[in-house]
């Protein structure tokens, strides 16, 4: 997503930067917990960055020929609806109407074709952008489902746990990590958050579609909401 600095230059998400970052908050994690479920997770949101990555190439070519296609198709539509227009004129002219009622169903015919022309033309026009927002969307409905799936990960990660006055009951799930390790783990758990909102940030770096930059700021709004949940867990732990 592009912005302006305020020295006024450019500035873009890369999504280079955005993978490497992944790819080493994943040896982190592996590092600190081995296989969990968090591993799992990350490694989905390195897949995704890449798919992000890749798919932005091919949309914008995709998007080219699309539109390159699409306005052909009006350009033709329009084109054949005046020749076929000029062409009923002018038969109706020559040959002429004996009475004034006989210009009534010409009218009519004329104003359908005028119309239907009209209704393919604004279809074929907002066909291209539509089918990008389609294929945009489903990236970001599964970044919004893995936001969710991070936010379980770190659910019963219950710093209580932790503290010396911690009495567990019978339904008490054990997460078997010491106050260091937890603190580490819902560390990730938040970085993970903010690097799923990057990603959906570069689903709509080359995007101006309203719908989905909307998806993008709930994805946004969504992920800090989950991490400032995190910190208050984060500042719960005892300090050594």
């Amino acid at each position: 997503m592009a912005h302006t600095s305020p020295a006024g230059d450019d500035v873009q998400l890369a999504a280079g930067h955005v993978g490497a970052t992944v790819a080493q908050l994943e040896r982190r994690i592996h590092a600190r917990f081995g296989e969990r479920g968090l591993t799992k997770a990350r490694r989905d949101l390195g897949r995704l960055v890449v798919v992000v990555q890749s798919e932005a190439g091919q949309s914008r070519a995709r998007l080219r020929r699309t539109i390159m296609v699409a306005r052909t198709a009006g350009i033709t539509i329009v084109a054949a609806t005046v020749v076929a227009l000029i062409l009923s004129l002018r038969s109706t002219l020559v040959d002429g109407l004996e009475h004034t009622s006989d210009w009534v169903p010409l009218v009519e015919s004329v104003v359908n074709d005028l119309v239907f022309a009209a209704i393919a033309v604004v279809f074929l026009w907002a066909f291209p952008e539509r089918l990008e927002r389609r294929a945009l969307l489903r990236l970001l409905h599964r970044l919004l489902l893995l936001a969710h799936v991070i936010d379980m990960h770190q659910l019963s990660e219950d710093p209580e746990q932790v503290s010396p006055a911690y009495t567990p009951t019978a339904q008490s799930v054990r997460h078997g990590l010491d106050a260091e390790q937890l603190h580490h783990y819902l560390d990730d758990c938040s970085e993970m958050l903010s690097l799923t909102a990057n990603t959906a940030a570069l689903c709509a770096e080359h995007s101006a579609d309203g719908l989905a930059l909307e998806t993008v700021s709930y994805i946004e709004t969504l992920t800090t909401e989950l991490s400032n949940k995190i910190w208050q867990k984060i500042s719960l732990l005892p300090r050594a």
